[in-house]
């Protein structure tokens, strides 16, 4: 039994690559853009975004230390959350353009190896999952090769059977046509006597 094969297609198997450094552009580039609009005379929003990364921060705590190992995937979206806020922040209310640029390199960086992390573990669980479908495979055409063998092994040996029986069915009826028969002789050999045919009740 085949199982379908499916081919991602080339953007699919991108996008996860380059994710991480969409997202921290992204950020940067709209922080700048807030601080164009005057976001460094704004000590609201700025006390609104510390208080926003914090939190995000603190729930990504939470989430790691919860019960059972706590949630790998919430805890690393929280702290990515507050990241991107701190970047967000700095990138808003910076008066150049150094400052920005090196907190956007350093969250590249970090979110690129918290990326990796997932990679090699989807890496692993994949190329397990192709191992075992292959295994499985491998298993059903040996099962399906051995039930062919025997199908043709049966339908050998009643071929075989059948013929040795029309061989002995036309063996018998030209000794019968020959002088001197004695239908007899049969049983005497010790010959199993064949079954008569009750053409009455077959018609």
């Amino acid at each position: 039994m085949n199982e379908p094969l499916t081919h991602r297609h080339w953007a699919a198997l991108a996008a996860p690559k380059v994710a991480p450094g969409i997202g921290t552009s992204t950020v940067l580039i709209l922080g700048r853009i807030w601080n164009a609009n005057g976001a460094e005379h704004s000590a609201g929003n700025a006390a609104l975004l510390v208080a926003l990364a914090a939190g995000a921060a603190t729930a990504g705590a939470f989430a790691a230390a919860g019960h059972g190992g706590g949630d790998g995937v919430l805890a690393g979206t929280a702290f990515a959350t507050s990241g991107a806020l701190a970047l967000a922040g700095v990138a808003g209310y910076a008066d150049g353009w150094s400052l920005p640029i090196l907190l956007w390199a350093v969250a590249t960086a970090v979110a690129y190896g918290i990326a990796a992390r997932y990679w090699r573990t989807d890496h692993r669980d994949t190329t397990a999952h192709e191992r075992h479908t292959t295994v499985r495979r491998e298993e059903h055409a040996h099962v399906e090769r051995v039930e062919a063998l025997r199908a043709g092994a049966q339908i050998e040996a009643a071929r075989t059977g059948a013929a040795y029986a029309e061989q002995l069915a036309t063996a018998l009826i030209t000794r019968a046509t020959l002088p001197g028969y004695d239908p007899q002789a049969i049983t005497r050999a010790g010959l199993p006597e064949l079954p008569a045919i009750d053409l009455k009740h077959d018609q």
